[in-house]
């Protein structure tokens, strides 16, 4: 009688940083980096990754509400990603890729916003309070390189619209979240060159493959 092997749970990796960070640069060369060991990926983003996930994204990126609401609906999206693609892509033994995660709620909502932190620590711990990336690799740049890098030819989101002041709160909360958990973060410099870049990646997911 065969017996049925259970998956190995996969990986769940973040990518973090303010806007103009860099970060959406590099997860293209990720996913295949990851792939070309054999793993099977799965690349997603929040808010979004569901199709109610991109209903309310579409709503926090454009529209103006309350920061509480703003936050909930954040832990909202987070919440059906969790049990739509996070969850049962890690279950199947899947890398699960995120563009963001909850500490992208911390650095814009608490950071950035000023909602108080212990309010986002008990969304968390409701949210999501057995779970937690691998490995969060946060994409670092000064504010005014991070500006430069702004598509200025598309229309900004509410977000990439926001004054120096808020993504200097957003960054300095980032930083605070990296040396708070410096097991599962790594911060990369993303001044540097593509290819300096992407070198530090390879290695940063070393252990990992």
């Amino acid at each position: 009688m065969n017996s049925v092997q259970t998956p190995v749970r996969g990986k769940f990796i973040t990518f973090e940083g303010i806007d103009g960070a860099g970060k959406s640069t590099h997860i293209g060369f990720v996913t295949e980096l990851i792939k070309s060991h054999g793993k099977t990926v799965v690349a997603s983003r929040e808010p979004g990754g569901t199709p109610l996930g991109e209903r309310l994204r579409d709503l926090l990126l454009h529209e103006t509400m309350h920061l509480e609401t703003e936050a909930l609906l954040m832990f909202a999206s987070r919440r059906e990603h969790i049990a739509q693609v996070i969850e049962p892509g890690l279950a199947s033994g899947a890398w699960v890729l995120s563009d963001r995660f909850s500490d992208a709620s911390f650095a814009y909502q608490s950071g950035g916003r000023g909602l108080d932190r212990a309010r986002m620590e008990a969304l968390e711990a409701w949210v999501h309070p057995h779970l937690q990336p691998d490995l969060t690799l946060l994409f670092d740049v000064p504010l005014d390189v991070a500006r430069e890098r702004l598509d200025a030819t598309r229309t900004l989101d509410k977000f990439e619209q926001e004054q120096g002041a808020f993504f200097a709160r957003c960054r300095a909360e980032y930083l605070r979240r990296a040396a708070q958990f410096p097991d599962r973060f790594i911060v990369v410099d993303s001044t540097r060159s593509i290819e300096a870049t992407q070198q530090t990646l390879r290695e940063a997911l070393e252990k990992f493959l």
